[in-house]
């Protein structure tokens, strides 16, 4: 399965999932992991013996860059009683992806992040983890503030380790003299300036890019408007945009955004957890009223020890404290569902946990329902609907928060945690 899943991905841009989880780059024992946890989810394990048979069948087709679930394929075909082979199904199955409806792969699309901290090095690892067909996002720079001694050895030492994801998964070395780092081959220029104004990208090459700002130092469109200079095309920020800065929670209001649209933010991660259930409860149930409490993980704004901060409690020692905090989770939910009209409050408490949130959402829904009912719709969304790469469920009775440290879900469902 290994060698077909990375020659589809890297010569035809297609992208092989199982029940939502990527299989690219997955070692053995992580393959079968995934099939193994399809019982927590669909009800029973799911064997490669299963899937294998869909896999060859796509290698004999004319695919074009696309996202494939060979679990969905797997039970829609058990399904299905039209006596078909598992080639004459699967090709009617991706008949959108292939011949003339198939999308030509596309040039490979600049990408820098203006900021490398731990947002940023995470998007660094995840850009350097996709980049196997060369038709996506190429990371091509990145914006730092000037360091001191080793800057770019310190910088890249980051990047390689991280306390809780753990090891860069392959190789990392610095060019001082060129002041790079290449990651797994991908050549990443780091550039030293204090101000976006300072930096003409077109100098190295970069055009038409995406620029990320992670850095949360300008959250308004007049702030960043600066990134908009020769090479840079868009401008993404990784934190909830303030005025008319859209929000965007994708596989909820992506398709909103206009093709001429330059500056979009990504909105935070408390509204990445609570928009797609919130989204999927209102569509099948109604929501009348609805508040949102998340004790959240401290982050690198508050204090270790207590100090000044201008924030009324975030001096307080965050690996010592539950803090009381706002969040503007509830507020962003208008932007993100304009057509909700649910009033939605929130409030946020953050704890000496370093990763993992959770968010408790208490809805008073539209009509009477049961646990059970709820829960069977939340599972078959996390399977079969838009939101499936948003939404995970798990109906493991032990979980904790750490196991859910690397998920690819903004949000996941807690089965056993659930009330009506």
């Amino acid at each position: 399965m290994i060698p077909i899943i990375g020659k589809l991905h890297r010569e035809r841009d297609v992208t092989v999932l199982l029940h939502s989880r990527s299989l690219v780059n997955k070692s053995v024992v992580s393959l079968l992991k995934t099939h193994r946890f399809a019982r927590q989810i669909a009800g029973e394990e799911l064997s490669v013996t299963e899937t294998l048979p869909f896999l060859q069948a796509l290698t004999t087709l004319d695919l074009g860059p696309s996202q494939i679930d060979i679990g969905m394929l797997a039970a829609t075909y058990k399904a299905d009683d039209r006596g078909l082979s598992v080639e004459a199904f699967t090709a009617q199955a991706v008949a959108g992806a292939i011949g003339e409806n198939k999308i030509e792969c596309r040039e490979g699309r600049d990408v820098v992040l203006y900021g490398f901290g731990r947002i940023g090095r995470l998007v660094a690892r995840l850009l350097i983890e996709k980049a196997g067909s060369g038709n996506g996002l190429r990371l091509r720079a990145i914006v730092v503030r000037g360091g001191g001694e080793a800057d770019l050895v310190k910088r890249a030492s980051l990047l390689r380790r991280d306390s809780i994801h753990g090891q860069f998964q392959g190789t990392i070395t610095v060019d001082e003299a060129t002041s790079t780092i290449i990651a797994n081959g991908n050549t990443i220029k780091v550039i030293y300036a204090n101000d976006p104004s300072e930096i003409d990208y077109t100098v190295h090459g970069i055009k038409d890019a995406i620029l990320i700002d992670n850095t949360g130092k300008w959250r308004d469109r007049e702030g960043l408007s600066q990134h908009l200079r020769p090479g840079i095309d868009k401008v993404v920020l990784t934190a909830p945009g303030k005025g008319d800065v859209p929000n965007i929670v994708h596989g909820v209001n992506h398709d909103t955004i206009k093709p001429d649209e330059q500056i979009l933010s990504c909105a935070s991660c408390t509204t990445n957890a609570i928009v797609p259930p919130l989204k999927a409860m209102a569509d099948e149930y109604g929501v009348l009223r609805g508040h949102v409490e998340t004790v959240h993980s401290f982050t690198n704004d508050q204090n270790l020890l207590d100090n000044y901060h201008k924030a009324d409690r975030r001096g307080r020692s965050a690996p010592l404290n539950m803090v009381i905090t706002e969040t503007g989770a509830a507020s962003a939910v208008a932007k993100a569902l304009p057509d909700l009209k649910a009033p939605i409050t929130g409030s946020s408490i953050r704890v000496p946990v370093p990763d993992v949130s959770i968010a408790i959402l208490s809805l008073r829904l539209g009509r009477e329902t049961t646990r059970d009912e709820v829960l069977d719709y939340l599972r078959d969304v996390s399977l079969h609907s838009p939101l499936k790469r948003q939404i995970d469920f798990t109906t493991a009775p032990d979980a904790v928060s750490m196991d859910f440290v690397g998920s690819r879900h903004s949000s996941i469902v807690d089965a056993g945690a659930t009330k009506v």
